[in-house]
């Protein structure tokens, strides 16, 4: 792992290319766990599929979040 600041290459420093990582990847686990939801309530498994709603909240509380602090950085 380098500890030299990539914002040369990309244009967008680290933190901020990591908090656009972040959103991303919150949004993209609250799709995927949609299938999850999906395919447990289809064996009947409603514990599983409880289970994966709570993370698909998680994930898209994340993202909520991560959307809240890019909006007010990118406003400064």
């Amino acid at each position: 792992m380098t500890t030299e600041e990539t914002g040369t290459l990309t244009g967008t420093k680290d933190k901020e290319y990591n908090l656009i990582w972040y959103v991303e990847a919150c949004l993209s686990n609250a799709l995927r766990l949609e299938t999850y939801i999906q395919d447990a309530t289809r064996e009947g498994d409603s514990e599983l599929a409880e289970l994966f709603r709570k993370a698909q909240a998680d994930s898209r509380k994340g993202a909520e979040m991560g959307k809240q602090m890019l909006r007010s950085r990118l406003a400064s």
